[in-house]
Parts: structure tokens; sequence; C-alpha cells
């Protein structure tokens, strides 16, 4: 493990992503030394994935440049398990542990998707919107496959494009959200954003495209067949070889509680100069809600700045921010989940995928905790990513405590760490 771990690092960030790359730019440019921890090979996030190699985004390209210009020192395959108290956390990087000592802390730790449970949700070939793109990002061949996508959110249109691009027969691109509701927001857009949305939309041309429809079934044997699609009036049945779903984004706030920050309705609670409520840890990005890249940039930058005390410079940068979030509510509002989707689940689907949980051994409980006590729903590998959103929208349980380690770790290294209390199970 490099020496560098063992040093106090000015200002530490949690998640190379654009929240992480636009903090940790700021700092460095005021004299900072900063380092920033990412669990994978290369700066970008899962946003940015690849970009060095396709260089299709501008405002990536330009980004990415920057960081690499500061000298910030990447520390890549690392991920945080634990903290050893203020100041100190425990992070695991190829089977070893490490301590990281800060002086400033911002968490930039981007979001996941969410996945609500339907009958067939866990054969082969369903996969997250983003996770797809992803695997085709990482040289998964998609040519020639037939593909639907479906869920909600802005996502979908660039995933569908982008699978689109690299020979996929996109068979259906279905939005939940609709149609009224999409005019109304499109009809809404600042001049910039109308034409990012426009370029999309041209992308899509020929893309069997509807809205107001959701799957309620993937179909079978051991591969995913075909979705079952329908629009509350009627259901029909799409042949394909993936179903590349998502239902929005869900903030990923689990090291911020971890720290005894302020996490509530699923986010992380800051004030103005993206500081949360434990001393010197900051946070940007998609864990203070769910607002896009434009939004994320500018939240890291600020967090960025205000960490390293130039909280004249990154007030300059309020009202702008302030636009970000009142489009961030409006894009909220516009893909905002139907009640229908609370009904998709028999009583015989999984919901709790590590543990094999179901939807009827569920719907007894009153609570996320007694749920995890009686049948250990949220207590596998994912430690309740998956199954705790959907949880929260299908019971309306509140899963928003944690215990170290953060993620899965080898015995070996378990016996390393060191956490906090927790007021959960």
């Amino acid at each position: 493990m490099s020496d560098a771990t063992e040093q106090l690092i000015d200002v530490l960030v949690i998640g190379a992503g654009p929240a992480g790359i636009a903090a940790a730019c700021e700092a460095a440019a005021s004299g900072c030394a900063v380092s920033v921890v990412d669990d994978n090979p290369d700066w970008g996030g899962q946003i940015w994935r690849a970009q060095r190699r396709e260089g299709t985004e501008p405002q990536a390209a330009l980004w990415l440049d920057r960081i690499e210009r500061t000298g910030v020192q990447l520390l890549r395959g690392m991920q945080v398990v634990g903290s050893k108290g203020p100041g100190e956390l425990t992070a695991e990087r190829d089977g070893e542990i490490c301590s990281l000592r800060f002086g400033k802390l911002i968490l930039a730790t981007g979001a996941r998707e969410l996945f609500l449970p339907f009958p067939g949700w866990t054969l082969p070939g369903v996969m997250g919107a983003g996770g797809l793109q992803a695997l085709v990002k990482g040289g998964l061949p998609i040519e020639g496959k037939r593909v639907v996508v479906a869920g909600s959110g802005p996502l979908l249109l660039a995933v569908a494009a982008y699978l689109r691009k690299r020979g996929a027969e996109i068979t259906l691109l279905a939005e939940q959200a609709p149609l009224g509701r999409i005019i109304r927001f499109g009809l809404s857009l600042p001049m910039s954003k109308a034409r990012q949305a426009v370029a999309l939309k041209r992308s899509l041309l020929g893309i069997r495209q509807k809205n107001g429809c959701w799957p309620v079934s993937a179909e079978g044997s051991d591969q995913l067949e075909s979705v079952t699609i329908t629009n509350r009036r009627r259901r029909w049945t799409e042949t394909c070889d993936y179903l590349a779903c998502g239902f929005g984004l869900v903030p990923n706030w689990e090291l911020a509680a971890l720290l005894g920050c302020d996490v509530r309705g699923g986010r992380v609670r800051v004030d103005p100069m993206q500081a949360t409520s434990v001393a010197d840890v900051y946070c940007g990005g998609e864990p203070t809600g769910i607002g896009g890249v434009d939004l994320a940039l500018l939240e890291g930058q600020i967090a960025g700045l205000a960490a390293a005390g130039r909280t004249g410079e990154a007030r300059q940068l309020f009202p702008q921010r302030e636009k970000a979030r009142k489009f961030a509510a409006a894009l909220d509002r516009a893909f905002a989940l139907r009640d229908e989707l609370r009904e998709l689940a028999s009583s015989e689907t999984i919901v709790c995928r590590c543990e094999d949980i179901s939807h009827g051994a569920l719907r007894p409980f009153t609570s996320w905790r007694d749920a995890k006590l009686q049948t250990r729903c949220g207590m596998g590998p994912c430690q309740g990513r998956i199954c705790g959103p959907a949880a929260k929208l299908l019971y309306g349980w509140s899963c928003e405590s944690v215990r170290p380690p953060l993620l899965p770790v080898a015995l070996s290294s378990l016996a390393k760490t060191v956490g906090g209390d927790s007021d959960g199970v």
C-alpha cells in the first residue's frame, strides 16, 4: 500500500465522478494536498466511464483534462469500509486494509439505480439500464441483440442511444411517466437543455417509444426471452435478449450515515456551503439529492472551495446552483413514479435477491428492522442497497442506518476495521 495513504491528506474526496472531480479541482487550485478515492480504475465515475477512450462528451473531456493537470492523486480500486473516528477512514484495496487521515472530507459518492421487483426480474438478461450500458462500455458484445429499455427517467434515453450506437436493436423504449407530463417538462426547459434534448431525441429516431407504460413481468426458462408491458389498458409481449430496466436513481448516503451525518428522506443534509452536520465533512452531488451532472458539478465546486476556505468564491456559484436545483425539482416531478409500480410484485416475487426473501414473506412485517431480524432481508452482500429502496417504496419502511463494514471485506480484514455505534440493525 502506498505510503501516501498513511500521510495526512488536506482534503480527501470520496468518489471520482463529476462532483468529486469538481471538488478536487477547486481544492487543489487552492494549494491543498488532495487525494481522491474511487473503486474504479480511472476518473469519471459511472456517468463518465470510458470517456477517455470514446470522447463523446465535451463537458466530460474538459473536466477530465483539468483534473489531470492538477496532479491530484487518484487512489484507484479502493473502497472505504469504515471509520476509526474523526479525521480517519478505513479503506481496502487488493485485500489490504489501510488508514486514510484527512483534514477535510468531501463525500461525492454518487448514486445507484432504483430497481423495483416484478415477476422474472431476477432472470439473466434483466439488468439495470445504466448497468447494461456500463457492461457494454467494458466490452460486453451487444451488436445485433434485441433490447427493451424500460422504466423511468432521462437515463433511459441516453442508454437507448448508446446501445443503438453500439449496434443493439432497441425494440421498445418504455417510459412509465405519462406523455402529457413529459411534454410540459420539455416546454419548460431552458434553451441549452432543450438543445440537448432535441439532439438526444434525434439520435433515437426510428425507435418505437411509448409513454405511460411499464414492465409487469419478464419471461424465460434459464435466460430472458421476453418481457410483458402494460399501459394499464392492455398488455403485450416484447421478444428480447436484454431488458434494460431502471426506475430512477437512489443517492449513495451510506458512508455519510456511518460518519454520523444527518441523513433524512434518503438524502444527506447540507448547509449552503455543502457542509454536513459533522465538522469538516462536506457532501456534493447525488447524495444530497438526485439532480444530474450540472448540479453535481456546481455542488462539487462549492464543496471544494469551502473546504479550502474560499467561501467568497463559493458564494458566487450559489445562483447557478439554485437554477440547477429548480431544474432538478422539475425533473423529479416529471418522472415521479406512479402508484401502479407498487403492485408489480406477486407474493412469490423475490424482493431481497441476496437472501432470497419474497414479497409474501415480507408483507407481514411493519419495519425494516423487524424484517431484518426475522428474515435476514438486507443482510446479504449488497447490505440492503438493492432491496432497501424497493422496500421503502413497497412498504414505506425507513432504511437509513448502517453498520460497519460499509462493504463486504475479507475476514482477515474485518478484524482491522473499527466503526462507530449504529442505532439500527
